[in-house]
């Protein structure tokens, strides 16, 4: 488990801290339904970009029927007190969390520079990266935090050290 998600769950202990990800059973329902591997849709893989496309539009589909389908999979059975969930791309997403669980939940978006998402080997791919499910929140606005990570890892860790210390203090 890498990145600021890792360094989070590193700290805080498993005990305390659950990685929930909505794209999980998002794919694994995708991967049921169409006969696909659902381990190779987890990856970054070539296999998982055959089907991205396809994924983004039957995701949508069951969100509009259900808006809080993926978000009711991801938390049951969860008892840790905090939860990060690493992949919320829809301003849906966070309206179901906040109904459901009120002043608790903390927003936090995590920005990067084009250039520095290139320098990490991103490429722009047209009707994927300009989908809601890579931009949706680009115009959201009312996040509690925002953590800068454009490749200055002093300035990375001292914003997540903040923001762990706010954590820490609600436990």
């Amino acid at each position: 488990m890498a990145g600021i998600y890792g360094i989070f769950y590193a700290r805080l202990g498993g005990n305390v801290c659950a990685i929930l990800r909505l794209s999980g059973p998002l794919k694994e329902e995708f991967a049921r339904e169409h006969g696909l591997d659902f381990q190779r849709l987890l990856d970054a893989s070539t296999y998982k970009e055959t089907y991205r496309r396809d994924m983004i539009c039957w995701g949508e589909q069951k969100r509009q029927a259900d808006p809080g389908f993926f978000c009711r999979k991801i938390v049951e059975g969860v008892s840790q007190p905090i939860w990060l969930v690493s992949d919320t791309r829809r301003a849906s997403d966070i309206q179901w969390f906040q109904e459901a669980y009120g002043a608790v939940i903390q927003t936090v978006r995590v920005v990067a520079s084009e250039q520095s998402r290139q320098q990490r080997g991103w490429v722009f791919a047209p009707g994927v990266d300009d989908a809601e499910s890579e931009c949706g929140l680009d115009n959201f606005g009312n996040f509690d935090w925002i953590i800068e990570n454009h490749g200055d890892e002093q300035c990375l860790e001292d914003q997540l050290e903040h923001l762990l210390e706010f954590i820490q203090a609600k436990l």
